[in-house]
């Protein structure tokens, strides 16, 4: 008897449950009861000749059964079907039966451990699949790949995604990655709030309806109280894709029957896994594919970005967004333009501070360690003295709770000292290459973060400007690492932000053709969508261009590059003269944010 027969009249012999010694049964075991069977050339020949014959007759079985198991079970040897053209199987054995589970009640059991079994064989013997699903395999026997919505349109929407994702882990869903998230109108039952929506990629040992169950646990614990159908919620967790099973059952439906439908749903799976399709016997496109089917809605989504609590989230796709100006607010006395201008007494900041908001500074960035080329490094105690008077300070005032504030900082400690202060951002000019500990750290402060680009420190980077295959290929793919990097250690996309890093390893060719090409480079794969800051005041190559020496006069030549970086897409723009780029800009959204 051939492998796959093996395994199926196995399988169809299972009874809905197992002993308690099967149960702790190792897979090597179970794996031993398949012994491998000699191949043909002349079956082989056959296998591959009616491999779509047999494809379709698992299908149109599959298609008359409501039995949840007999269709988990169905759907998986469909699939083998559709795959095996290069292993012995019997056609007329197999056919019979597929014609055999339609009818027979599967357990539970059987449900999980026939995909299992079969792919343990299909790896035993050597069969490699032509089809391969590499961002949706599990990791190891007991881990499933789950794709899982998130929703919100009740309270601080954005939080309750951030906390939401922070209860899966802790009950040991562990959060992957995470899509962006999307403002949507509701559907169905328009007179309510739009929602938040994305997605996150989990692993998780749950079975689909432990899963199912977990999640309305979670969704309960954090408040959801259903009204009126489709009505509004705080929470929303939904399964959209686990491995590659099918379910169909009154209360769970796997792949999830609109995802094809709807756009915040599709949009945020494409942040994900765009080359991917619906498992078989489903038929699909790709997923990026499928959303540019989709009818165009007459506002395109775009992803959301916090910044703190009372600052409107950054839109960075909208083509009508207000371009956000960040004040570079520096306690140091050693900056290239500002070093000594703003005393440590955090009271004597407060005509500075109402300045900026006079000017609609919506992001304050603090610093306490000049990152001007070859400056001194000072100690991590040194730096937060420097910064966190003048946070708390901040934080003080209720006239400034509309301003986000940012602190500039590559050092893990000044940062987790920062956010407890009142910092809503970490803006880190290395992307956490100087401290080891900093994503780790934001993961855990859940706080936006700025990464930068940047080669080496500010001692090395002036000598680091070689880029092989030009300066957009190498900052677009050396911030794309940063961003995996930073995903891996737990950062959730609506949370990250990007910098070119204007001045930071790079000449002033190189600026020039970033502040150029920028629209070009937020388009870089793996990286649209995310916001951009852009940085560009007062530096060096504005001052050999102009002709202008001295720093804090280089305002004219500043204005310019701002125009650029809002012309090439910027969000935010970081300068030190906040209330004249603050006019500069205000020109520059009327001309190109339309």
């Amino acid at each position: 008897m051939n492998p796959v027969s093996s395994i199926v009249e196995v399988e169809i012999q299972t009874t809905k449950t197992r002993t308690a010694d099967a149960e702790t049964a190792d897979d090597s075991a179970w794996e031993n009861q398949f012994p491998q069977e000699s191949e043909t050339a002349e079956s082989r020949s056959a296998a591959k000749d009616s491999m779509h014959g047999v494809h379709q007759t698992l299908v149109d079985r599959l298609k008359k059964t409501q039995n949840l198991y007999t269709q988990a079970l169905a759907s998986q040897l469909a699939e083998l079907a559709f795959l095996l053209s290069d292993k012995t199987f019997n056609d007329s054995s197999l056919t019979a039966v597929s014609i055999g589970i339609s009818t027979h009640q599967i357990g539970v059991d059987g449900a999980h451990f026939a995909p299992m079994r079969l792919r343990s064989e299909l790896n035993r013997s050597g069969y490699k699949s032509p089809r391969t699903f590499p961002a949706r395999k599990s990791v190891s026997p007991k881990d499933h790949l789950v794709y899982v919505a998130l929703g919100s349109n009740v309270g601080n929407r954005i939080a309750m995604l951030d906390l939401a994702c922070r209860e899966l882990d802790r009950s040991g869903i562990r959060v992957v990655r995470t899509s962006a998230l999307f403002e949507t109108e509701p559907m169905y039952l328009q007179n309510q709030p739009s929602f938040v929506n994305g997605a996150c990629e989990v692993q998780t040992t749950l079975e689909p309806f432990d899963l199912l169950d977990k999640l309305k646990e979670i969704e309960n614990a954090l408040g959801r109280q259903k009204t009126v159908e489709n009505g509004p919620r705080n929470i929303d967790l939904d399964i959209l894709l686990y491995d590659d099973i099918h379910v169909d059952h009154e209360r769970l439906i796997i792949p999830h029957k609109r995802i094809l439908e709807r756009e915040f749903v599709l949009r945020p799976l494409c942040d994900l896994i765009p080359e991917a399709t619906l498992p078989l016997p489903l038929n699909s496109a790709t997923f990026s594919t499928e959303l540019f089917k989709l009818p165009k809605p007459e506002s395109p989504l775009s992803p959301l970005t916090p910044l703190s609590p009372n600052v409107a989230p950054i839109s960075s796709l909208s083509s009508t967004r207000t371009t956000h100006i960040m004040a570079i607010l520096n306690l140091t006395p050693d900056s290239f333009s500002d070093g000594n201008v703003h005393p440590r007494d955090p009271n004597s900041l407060l005509p500075t501070l109402e300045e900026f908001l006079s000017a609609g500074v919506s992001i304050i960035d603090i610093g306490g360690q000049s990152t001007r080329p070859r400056a001194p490094q000072i100690t991590t105690e040194e730096e937060i003295l420097r910064v966190l008077p003048a946070i708390k300070f901040i934080r003080s005032q209720p006239a400034f709770d509309k301003m986000a504030i940012s602190i500039d900082t590559y050092r893990a400690s000044v940062a987790d000292a920062a956010i407890a202060a009142g910092a809503n951002i970490v803006n880190d000019i290395s992307a956490g290459q100087m401290d080891s500990r900093m994503l780790p750290k934001i993961a855990e402060l859940g706080c936006s973060v700025i990464m930068m680009h940047m080669r080496g420190t500010p001692e090395t980077m002036t000598t680091l400007t070689n880029y092989p295959s030009g300066v957009l290929e190498g900052v677009g793919s050396e911030l794309l690492k940063r961003v995996t990097e930073a995903e891996q250690a737990g950062i959730r996309r609506w949370r990250i932000m990007l910098d070119p890093g204007i001045g930071f390893a790079k000449n002033e060719a190189q600026n020039l053709e970033l502040l150029r090409h920028f629209a070009t480079l937020r388009q870089y794969r793996g990286l649209q969508g995310l916001p951009w800051v852009v940085g560009a005041s007062r530096k060096r190559f504005i001052g050999r261009i102009t002709g202008v020496q001295t720093p804090n006069l280089r305002s004219w030549g500043t204005a310019a590059t701002v125009t650029a970086a809002i012309q090439g897409g910027a969000d935010i723009v970081r300068v030190h003269d906040a209330v004249q780029m603050a006019q500069v800009a205000k020109m520059a959204d009327a001309i190109w944010r339309v």
